[in-house]
């Protein structure tokens, strides 16, 4: 069997596979049969036993890596989700989690330079699915300047402690679109059922792009759980009929899963809550077991745009630099620069860990 050297992963609340580019074929387009099988893909059992996912999402996921040729980047990335029944190949979007592990990889790697400051060393990176770049910063230890991955951090729905990465993604409206609001509007009506059902929308595109609705239009409680969620065909098949409806209005293809994803978002219990505002996320036709990290940097922003579905919704925003999002399995914050109506920058704090190095094993017998 062929192999291509790699590291296996933990960035945030995902897992996958950090590659170096020159282990792969130089045409992208014979991608697909290498990382597809590679993953454990295709599966129409939907476990990925055969390869290094585990049958959901989050965990189904690459980045390819090299060395930047371009002036205000160290290193390039793209992020690869893998189709975990049908082994396609959706680069149309970045994730924020899987990010987290880009700089510290790639340093360790020599495949980027960066800024030390102390025990802090900035990569900056470019994102190639969006054409954005990310500043990553994250802390090094004074033996050998190489990664240190423990710390006192931690984030919700990961068990235990580690180093905090930041991460500062650099004018991230428009991922996709262009625009941070791609109709030029805070709230879009969803035609999108032959009995002429109607629902509204905020369309908005920030570090990757969202369809947010409010759970109670569609008669879904805001605490449902993802299992409650997932196991529910009819809601979930409605859920899908929103999304592409807001792709098309968004100038996007609706058969692309990975953008736009649908955000269901809901009041918080009360003015005292520690939280601005809960969501529940859709991603790749599953529900989120927590939020794409790229999501909740994309509700954050919105819930500090008036006029959205988000900032109808939020609670106790105003004044704030950064929102607290509830998620199904705790919370998240975000934080926003807009000046004069412009969003500079929006960051969010992750931690990761490279859980392995070696070879990964392929086989070609699935391609065409």
């Amino acid at each position: 069997m062929a192999s291509f050297p790699a590291s296996f992963v933990r960035g945030g609340t995902s897992n996958g596979l950090i590659i170096d580019c020159a282990a792969l074929p130089q045409d992208q387009a014979e991608w697909q049969p290498v990382l597809s099988s590679a993953m454990g893909s295709p599966d129409p059992y939907g476990r990925q036993l055969n390869g290094m996912g585990s049958g959901i999402s989050s965990t189904s996921k690459i980045c390819v890596i090299s060395e930047s040729n371009r002036d205000d980047a160290d290193v390039d990335y793209t992020f690869v989700q893998v189709g975990i029944k049908g082994g396609d190949l959706d680069m149309a979007g970045n994730c924020g989690n899987m990010s987290s592990a880009v700089g510290p990889v790639a340093w360790d790697q020599g495949l980027a330079n960066g800024i030390r400051k102390g025990d802090e060393m900035t990569v900056r990176m470019f994102n190639v699915n969006t054409s954005k770049i990310v500043h990553s910063t994250f802390s090094i230890n004074a033996k050998d300047s190489k990664y240190e991955p423990c710390g006192e951090y931690s984030i919700d729905g990961v068990p235990g402690n580690g180093s905090r990465i930041t991460l500062s993604f650099q004018d991230p409206a428009g991922s996709k679109t262009g625009k941070a609001l791609p109709t030029g509007n805070t709230i879009d009506t969803l035609d999108f059922l032959p009995d002429g059902t109607k629902i509204q929308a905020s369309l908005v595109d920030v570090a990757n792009p969202g369809v947010f609705v409010r759970a109670q239009d569609l008669d879904i409680p805001g605490d449902i759980t993802p299992d409650i969620l997932g196991a529910d065909s009819k809601i979930m098949a409605r859920l899908e009929e929103v999304r592409r409806a807001g792709a098309q209005l968004m100038g996007l293809d609706p058969n692309v899963q990975s953008v736009p994803k649908t955000v269901l978002v809901s009041k918080t219990e009360g003015e005292n809550s520690e939280m601005n505002i809960v969501c529940r996320a859709l991603s790749m036709q599953q529900p989120h077991k927590a939020v794409p990290l790229t999501l909740a940097l994309n509700l954050g922003t919105a819930c500090k745009m008036p006029g959205t579905i988000p900032a109808t919704v939020a609670i106790g925003v105003d004044g704030k630099d950064s929102v607290v999002v509830a998620h199904a399995s705790g919370k998240v914050e975000v934080g926003s620069v807009v000046k004069d109506g412009n969003v500079k920058s929006v960051l969010l704090h992750r931690t990761a860990r490279v859980l392995m190095k070696g070879e990964v094993f392929y086989t070609l017998e699935h391609s065409d």
